[in-house]
């Protein structure tokens, strides 16, 4: 827990508490290994149907996004160059990293994970080779059925995920317009998505503020790494559900962003951001401020 709380290196917990480097080490990926296993299924569960509709709630409450299931994106954690790695996990940004890739409710608490991808990948790559990916690609996530939105009795829309422009555009999956020459419409629906999607941004930062090993570069083997941003994730589960949730914490944090790639989506998801774009200029989807806000 110093480990993870301070960032201390293996060197200041050699001379606190007088135990060798290599001891250190290894206390840290037993206790990292030990706390994911007792904690992951308690607080990270995979949501079942009910639930799914329970986060979309507070995602309409909170966010003004309809029938909204999580906010997903892609954040480097910086460690040192792993052993015969080669380029693989040197990213864009020319440093060393591994990804974590999450997704997360309007409350800034995780749902899924998915840690250890090459630093090298792309945000998309990193989702299609997920387990989540895949899942919502197969439709067995158990998302509830299509529902109308607010105030409206048809087109049944389906229960989507928001995300930057690095993910490509699906049934399932929001993505904002392209930002060249946006009609007022399109404005609208891109302030709308970032509003839902900030809440991902929010979590890394309250992640990173809670557990400072990730201001700096990770000292440690890759593999207890990858341990130790597991073990935070589900720690910043535990303490939020413990603690509370407010909604005013900070947006800032150091974990790195991806550098958008140019994906192409689909017809049917292309079909189902123009039914929300549709609805937000609508009386019973637009917000008294928006057009104030874009």
């Amino acid at each position: 827990f110093r480990y993870l709380g301070t960032g201390q290196s293996l060197a200041s917990l050699h001379f606190a508490f007088l135990i060798g480097k290599s001891t250190a080490s290894v206390i840290i990926r037993e206790t990292c290994v030990a706390i994911w296993n007792a904690l992951h299924a308690a607080v990270m569960g995979q949501p079942q149907k009910e639930q799914w509709k329970e986060i979309a709630d507070v995602f309409q409450q909170t966010c003004q996004f309809p029938n909204c299931a999580g906010a997903i994106d892609g954040k480097h954690i910086r460690i040192k160059k792993p052993v015969r790695s080669g380029s693989q996990y040197y990213n864009y940004k020319k440093y060393f990293s591994f990804v974590l890739f999450a997704m997360c409710d309007a409350n800034y608490s995780f749902r899924y994970i998915d840690v250890g991808s090459y630093g090298s990948r792309s945000d998309s790559a990193v989702f299609a080779h997920s387990e989540f990916g895949k899942l919502l690609h197969d439709k067995a996530l158990d998302l509830p059925e299509h529902t109308a939105l607010p105030g409206t009795t048809s087109p049944a829309m389906p229960f989507v995920f928001v995300a930057d422009e690095a993910f490509a555009l699906g049934e399932n999956l929001m993505r904002p317009y392209s930002s060249r020459g946006l009609s007022l419409a399109r404005r609208v629906f891109n302030y709308r998505l970032t509003r839902a999607r900030r809440v991902v941004e929010c979590a890394f930062g309250i992640l990173a503020n809670k557990w400072r090993f990730l201001h700096t570069p990770i000292h440690l083997k890759l593999e207890t790494a990858i341990s130790a941003v597991k073990a935070a994730c589900v720690l910043h589960n535990f303490v939020r559900a413990r603690d509370g949730f407010n909604f005013e914490d900070s947006l800032t944090h150091s974990l790195h962003s991806h550098r958008p790639s140019v994906v192409r989506g689909h017809r049917q998801g292309a079909a189902v951001r123009e039914q929300f774009t549709a609805y937000f200029m609508s009386p019973h989807g637009a917000l008294p401020w928006q057009l104030d806000a874009i």
